[in-house]
């Protein structure tokens, strides 16, 4: 991602081991928790990126469990969002 021309955006980024497939209910939740920030937050998973805050998308990366994932985010909320996104990729099941 280019960086942001907003001199309050910030980047984070976070890597997760999955505890469990990313199936419809953890997606479901990340998906609902990512679209609640102002920040832009992808996910990562092998060669394939996805809008964190679309379940669809999230879905589609195929991650598995003991995968690893990367979320990144980058806004006014960037910290934040990582945080939060990654405790509930942590506790998948």
């Amino acid at each position: 991602m280019p960086a942001s021309s907003d001199p309050a955006a910030t980047i984070a980024a976070a890597d997760v081991v999955l505890p469990a497939n990313l199936h419809a209910r953890p997606a479901g939740q990340l998906a609902q928790a990512a679209a609640r920030f102002r920040s832009a937050v992808t996910l990562r998973y092998q060669d394939r990126t996805a809008n964190a805050a679309g379940i669809l998308a999230v879905l589609g990366l195929g991650a598995t469990a003991g995968a690893t994932v990367t979320l990144h985010a980058e806004g006014s909320d960037a910290g934040q969002a990582v945080e939060a996104l990654t405790r509930i990729l942590a506790e998948a099941e």
